[in-house]
C-alpha cells in the first residue's frame, strides 16, 4: 500500500509566506496545514499531529520562541524555524527551546525543501537506523545498554560524566545540542558555566574516543552554539538510540 504524503504545519501570519512555503513543499512532497497565530498553530499541532512544523518567529499573538517552548512540553515533532532574524543569540535561544533547524528569510526554495526532507527522514528512519542500542563507528563500538565502549577489542574507560555526555550526543546523532541542553541533561542543574564545564569534559572524552583528538570527527564543535555527534552515516549500521535521554528545553545560554 502506498503511504500518504507527510503533513507539515506552517505557522506564519503572512499569507504570502504561507503560500510560498506551501508551493515549495509540493517538491518534498508533503501536504500542508496552516495557522496564522501561535494559538491556532498549537491547537492544530495537538489535533492533527503533523510530521513536521515550520514556525515563524514574528506572530501577532505570541513570540515564536514561546510557541516553540510550549510545543516542546508535549511534542517531539521536528520543528524548523523560519525568520528574518538571524543573530547567534537568537539561534542559540531557539535551539535551547527545542527547535531542530533554522532558515532565514528570504529563503531559497531548494534549501527549505532540503531541510524539511532531512527532518522528515530523521523521524521516519530513526527507529530503523537505531534498532538496537549498539552503535559502531569505524573501529569504535558503543554499547549503550551495557555502558561499554571498545576500540577494536580494547576497552575504553570513561568517567560517569563522560559516559553521560557521549550517550546524550549519540542519542541525538546529527543534531546540534546547545551548551545549555547538554549541561542540563548531564549535570541536571540550572546554574553554573555550561561552556566551561563542557569544554573540559568534551576535551577529555575526545582524547579517549577520537582517532585524532586535535581534529575531531565524531564530536564536532558548532562555534558559539554547542556540539554534535556526527559520524559518517555509512559507518553506523542498523542501530538506534533506544536508550538516550532527550535533552530538556533550556533557558538562555549562560
Amino acid at each position: 500500500m502506498q503511504m500518504a504524503d507527510p503533513t507539515v504545519l506552517v505557522i506564519d501570519d503572512e499569507p504570502q509566506i504561507r503560500r510560498a512555503v506551501r508551493r515549495a513543499l509540493t517538491q518534498v512532497p508533503a501536504a500542508t496545514i496552516e495557522a496564522a497565530t501561535g494559538a491556532e498553530g498549537l491547537a492544530l499541532a495537538a489535533a492533527r499531529r503533523p510530521d513536521a512544523v515550520i514556525l515563524d518567529l514574528g506572530l501577532p499573538d505570541s513570540t515564536g520562541l514561546a510557541v516553540c517552548r510550549e510545543l516542546r512540553l508535549w511534542s517531539r515533532v521536528p520543528l524548523l524555524v523560519l525568520s528574518a532574524r538571524h543573530t547567534e543569540s537568537e539561534k542559540v535561544a531557539l535551539l535551547d527551546a527545542g527547535a531542530d533547524d533554522y532558515v532565514t528569510k528570504p529563503f531559497g526554495i531548494d534549501e527549505l525543501t532540503a531541510r524539511v526532507r532531512a527532518q522528515l527522514r530523521r523521524t521516519e528512519g530513526e527507529r530503523a537506523r537505531w534498532a538496537t542500542a549498539l552503535v559502531r563507528v569505524g573501529t569504535l563500538t558503543i554499547d549503550l545498554a551495557s555502558r561499554m565502549i571498545h576500540r577494536d577489542e580494547t576497552p575504553v574507560h570513561l568517567t560517569p560524566i563522560e559516559w553521560d555526555l557521549l550517550r546524550t550526543l549519540v542519542a541525538h546523532a546529527g543534531r546540534t545540542l546547545t551548551h545549555r541542553q547538554l549541561f542540563d541533561a548531564v549535570w541536571r542543574q540550572h546554574h553554573g558555566n555550561a561552556q566551561h564545564y563542557l569544554r573540559v569534559h568534551i576535551t577529555n572524552l575526545r582524547r579517549k574516543i577520537e582517532l585524532n583528538p586535535a581534529s575531531p570527527e565524531l564530536i564536532v564543535t558548532e562555534p558559539g552554539v554547542g556540539y554534535r555527534f556526527a559520524p559518517d552515516v555509512g559507518d553506523v549500521p542498523d542501530s538506534q538510540h533506544a536508550s538516550g535521554p532527550r535533552p530538556p528545553p533550556a533557558g538562555n545560554r549562560s
